[in-house]
């Protein structure tokens, strides 16, 4: 049977997406010794995916995501390649798509914050987007032979939403954590060259659209400098973008501007070393459906202090401390609580080690690989 993948968002550049796709492609090569597939890639990351697997082959989309052109080609493209069953690991399947698919959605943010503020369209262009959104979306869930969530707080989401869905249509498959290339004589100095880096220094990675909620976490910051005259700097680490930048002329409205870095993309080599000279790993979201970077930040040994709203408390388990995020008060002090008690920072530190282990690609791999297998077997009893 072929298997195709919608894998345009594949790498490191377009986040946790991008990540999820890199890992479960990288193991379905190593686990699947039956099926072959068709991993659709963009001309931008086409060269940056290369198959271990002679059973995989990948394929040029030369259609953007989020687009018309990708609505009524891809179906074509999808029959050409003779594909038995298509993963859209997004929301934005073709409508007119009409043959057995797997959907996985990460999160409904959208749904739960349909804010003008999260896009630099004008409001009128927004509203098109938000009901082309929506559209696209319904129908995919509807149409979808199973739907994979990323956590029982997105499966939630989902039957809050679209409550005609059936609930065991949905299956949770949690991600995993992630290996990065280190290189060994990387060192700090390496770090204040590149980045201009001091330490020491609080760290957050990520996207900076609104719901991240980095605007709270810097007025928070600023309490923490004044109330509890702590000299500590604060790291931000994503792709340079609209939302960035004007974070960037936020944090110099708030005198910030020489006690935060903005350290624009990083590259996955680089993110060991900023990782381990970190203090601590700062997560102030409002919406998460995963949190792959609370686990991330574990994975190297750091306390992390986050949001306890939504997923990341079922991520995160006791291997955190948590905050109201509404509340920039209470992110102060639950920062300067992990920052000055060595006892808290070494707990939570081990703790986080445990809870990593929860979480493993491999078995995300094999879970997704049992659907495909179960959706494959009752296409092939359809045909006999």
């Amino acid at each position: 049977m072929r298997i195709g993948i919608d894998a345009r968002l594949y790498g490191p550049k377009n986040g946790g997406l991008g990540r999820y796709l890199e890992q479960i492609i990288f193991f379905l090569e190593e686990i699947d010794k039956e099926n072959e597939y068709i991993i659709f890639l963009y001309k931008d990351n086409f060269d940056l995916y290369q198959p271990r697997n002679k059973r995989f082959k990948k394929v040029i989309f030369p259609y953007r995501w989020y687009s018309l052109s990708e609505q009524i080609n891809f179906p074509r493209f999808i029959r050409k390649e003779k594909v038995d069953l298509m993963h859209f690991p997004h929301f934005n399947v073709p409508v007119f798509y009409s043959k057995k698919f797997v959907l996985t959605i990460h999160d409904l943010i959208i749904s739960h914050f349909p804010d003008s503020r999260a896009t630099t369209l004008s409001p009128l262009q927004y509203r098109f987007k938000l009901f082309g959104y929506h559209f696209v979306l319904s129908q995919a869930v509807k149409k979808a032979a199973k739907i994979i969530a990323v956590s029982q707080a997105t499966k939630d989401d989902i039957l809050k939403f679209y409550p005609k869905i059936r609930e065991k249509k949905i299956e949770v498959i949690y991600e995993g954590v992630s290996a990065f290339p280190s290189k060994n004589d990387f060192n700090y100095d390496f770090l204040l060259k590149k980045y201009h880096l001091p330490k020491p220094y609080l760290l957050y990675f990520g996207a900076a659209y609104p719901h991240k909620n980095l605007k709270r976490l810097l007025r928070s910051f600023k309490i923490i400098l004044e109330k509890y005259q702590k000299n500590i700097f604060l790291a931000l680490g994503g792709k340079e973008d609209f939302f960035y930048r004007r974070l960037k002329n936020y944090a110099k409205d708030l005198g910030l501007s020489k006690k935060i870095f903005f350290l624009g993309f990083v590259p996955d080599e680089d993110m060991p070393l900023i990782y381990k000279n970190a203090l601590a790993y700062i997560f102030p979201s409002l919406k998460e459906g995963f949190g792959l970077p609370v686990l991330e930040a574990m994975s190297f040994g750091l306390p992390v202090v986050c949001s306890n709203l939504s997923s990341l408390p079922e991520i995160a388990g006791e291997a955190a401390l948590y905050f109201n995020p509404y509340r920039e008060d209470e992110i102060a002090e639950k920062i300067y609580l992990l920052i000055s008690n060595e006892q808290l920072r070494q707990k939570l530190i081990e703790r986080g080690k445990e809870r990593i282990k929860k979480f493993n690609w491999r078995d995300c791999a094999e879970n997704t690989l049992n659907i495909y297998k179960s959706l494959l077997s009752n296409k092939y009893e359809e045909k006999k």
